[in-house]
């Protein structure tokens, strides 16, 4: 697995900004839409199950559950984009993830942050 495989997050130029702080330097909140979510439960394939097993008893990283975890934090991120954009925000601020057993069967995964409307600042350099 290659190191683009192991992590997420946007582009250089989103037009949905989403931070974990609470604000942006140089920008100010014009209109705070309130939260936005994005959500997805990926079930556990039998083989990744198996070898996860395996691999507990010797050691190691469990590259295949790693990958599945990457995947399925980016899709629930992506969610939470389209669901800022269609809300008709530019910025998510706060954004967090959420990770649960669901039923255990799968991983549910959420992404959440709270959706705004963000402008350069006068003030801003």
């Amino acid at each position: 697995m290659g190191i683009e495989e192991y992590g997420g997050g946007q582009g250089p130029h989103p037009d949905v900004l989403v931070v974990t702080t609470n604000d942006v330097p140089g920008y100010e909140v014009r209109q705070v839409i309130g939260e936005v979510f994005g959500l997805t439960v990926r079930s556990r394939h039998l083989g990744s199950q198996i070898g996860a097993g395996l691999k507990s008893m010797i050691g190691g990283e469990l590259k295949g559950l790693t990958k599945t975890l990457v995947e399925t934090r980016n899709q629930a991120m992506e969610r939470l984009v389209e669901q800022a954009r269609a809300r008709g925000a530019n910025a998510v601020l706060m954004f967090r993830f959420d990770v649960t057993e669901a039923a255990d069967v799968g991983t549910e995964v959420c992404a959440y942050g709270t959706a705004v409307v963000m402008a350069r600042s006068p003030r801003a350099p």
